[in-house]
């Protein structure tokens, strides 16, 4: 059932980026970022609450608030990258070299997870690359 949810993901992240490309016309890519960051933040919180998952924060561990900051600055950097790009460059190419974090998320459990890589996922992992320097060769 995981892959249901990896699929939904792909389908709303391919909508964001439409979305993002028309909400950026008209305005800094840092203001949008931070109206879309609201939004989320908004949201999430919403679901939290509404489902009662609020009590378990108080058992989080150092290492996971640590953790889970250091990945939302990660995020907070991806977006505001993100969406200077879109407001640049086309949605299409945008979105294809961002994609290039599949790969490199690849590389990445690997290295510092410990992760096994098999030849059908180094393959992917390669053709993902080689798709993103065509996307980024003129």
């Amino acid at each position: 059932m995981w892959w249901l949810y990896a699929l939904l993901s792909a389908l709303f992240a391919a909508l964001t980026a439409i979305f993002a490309k028309v909400g950026v016309e008209n305005v800094n890519s840092n203001l949008a970022t931070a109206i879309r960051t609201v939004v989320v933040l908004v949201m999430i919180w919403l679901i939290v609450f509404s489902r009662g998952e609020m009590k378990g924060i108080s058992g989080l561990s150092p290492k996971t608030w640590f953790f889970l900051g250091i990945s939302g600055v990660a995020t907070g950097l991806s977006w505001i990258f993100y969406f200077k790009a879109l407001q640049m460059g086309e949605v299409s190419k945008v979105a294809g070299i961002d994609r290039l974090s599949l790969a490199l998320t690849i590389i990445f459990a690997v290295i510092f997870l410990g992760e096994t890589l098999t030849w059908k996922t180094a393959a992917g992992a390669g053709l993902i690359i080689i798709g993103t320097l065509f996307l980024i060769w003129k």
